[in-house]
């Protein structure tokens, strides 16, 4: 990993976190279980604050950027997939805020500074059988206006790090058929969370459905709205190759570590040295380098670039082929650990299952796919 690290500064936020990795690795095991979620590992990233990584300095925060977190979001992710992902998707909802600042003024200030003290957000945005809404699909999830208040009904699907959420940022369409963003204290009344995550993937993310009844909040609790629901800088969301790609690199660590120590009858020596086992061994290597080096370059170029919109595609191919790589590399991790890694005592079938769950992130492999067919074949159309 240290070979991306280009600062001092970077390299001791670096060191927090590579000191955590066996930590977290050592409590992966506990996350099998339905219900399951890593409370400690969270804790352990608030007493380092990295809950406050990416808020602005100004509202008491590191002011870290998308280069920095990315380096921490694969390191932790190396330690646990299910904690990366899930802290990410706090951390990096503060950066989209960071770079954008298209957050109504009077809920912001009073949230960023929730976050500063410690409270932790995520987006409540998917729904059942309302499709994604990142393929356009509006929220089922109803906002009505009595007096100085909102009246929030719905159920949200896919929340992330639902055991320990502060503030539910949580999509609706309103009266007049818009929609907005309203922030949902935890404690609010009506608001429950109905434990149903049961994915053999990623299930320490513990991605609850959230239920609102009758939940009332303040009108002034509209985070976004208007031409605020969309930030136009969408880097953040490379936290999710990264996720992908740490837990890679924790297959290909295992695979390396058994492969020099396993030493079988038939051979007499490690099988590190059996042709067969050396070239799996430079296939990963290949590929976890040529997905790290189009992660960081990825990241630079979005980072320099002065029309962030300009370079969307970029960021797309980036996270669908990151994935992609690391689906592989642990692919060909558990052929190097044989049939042992499918044990449930052996970390690799953890990581196999939850590498996958990379396919099912935004954005969707089909839809950029399909954009970049559609705009290949006009391209070929305006040229002839």
């Amino acid at each position: 990993m240290d070979e991306f690290i280009k600062t001092a500064e970077q390299r001791r936020l670096m060191e927090k976190i590579y000191a955590l990795i066996p930590v977290f690795q050592k409590r992966e095991p506990e996350l099998d279980a339905l219900r399951s979620f890593p409370y400690k590992n969270i804790e352990d990233l608030k007493r380092i604050d990295y809950h406050t990584l990416t808020l602005p300095k100004e509202y008491g925060g590191q002011g870290f950027g998308l280069y920095e977190f990315i380096l921490a979001q694969e390191a932790i992710s190396k330690g646990c997939g299910s904690t990366g992902l899930s802290i990410g998707w706090h951390t990096g909802t503060v950066l989209e805020f960071a770079e954008n600042r298209h957050w109504n003024e009077e809920p912001a200030e009073w949230l960023l500074d929730e976050i500063r003290k410690g409270a932790l957000i995520n987006s409540a945005a998917s729904e059942t059988n309302a499709g994604s809404p990142t393929r356009g699909a509006l929220p089922k999830t109803t906002a009505v206006v009595d007096g100085d208040e909102l009246i929030i009904n719905g159920e949200k699907t896919y929340t992330s790090m639902a055991p320990v959420l502060d503030y539910f940022l949580v999509t609706v369409t309103n009266e007049k058929g818009e929609v907005q963003s309203v922030i949902v204290p935890r404690d609010a009344k009506g608001v429950s969370i109905d434990e149903d995550w049961d994915m053999l993937s990623m299930r320490g993310t513990a991605s609850h459905t959230l239920v609102l009844k009758d939940v009332r909040v303040p009108k002034s609790y509209v985070l976004k709205d208007g031409d605020n629901l969309k930030a136009k800088a969408k880097g953040w969301l490379l936290h999710i190759p990264a996720c992908y790609i740490g837990i890679a690199g924790a297959a290909r660590d295992y695979a390396l570590r058994f492969a020099t120590s396993y030493v079988p009858l038939s051979l007499g020596k490690p099988i590190a040295e059996a042709p067969n086992i050396r070239q799996l061994i430079g296939e990963i290597e290949f590929e976890l380098r040529k997905a790290r080096h189009l992660l960081y370059s990825t990241v630079e170029r979005y980072e320099q670039a002065d029309n962030k919109e300009e370079v969307a595609d970029v960021l797309s191919i980036a996270k669908i082929a990151v994935v992609n790589a690391a689906i592989d590399i642990v692919d060909k991790a558990m052929r190097i650990v044989g049939s042992r890694a499918l044990s449930a005592s052996n970390p690799m079938h953890r990581y196999y299952l939850n590498v996958r769950a990379g396919l099912y992130n935004p954005p969707m492999e089909d839809v950029i796919k399909g954009q970049l067919a559609t705009r290949a074949i006009q391209s070929f159309k305006d040229e002839v």
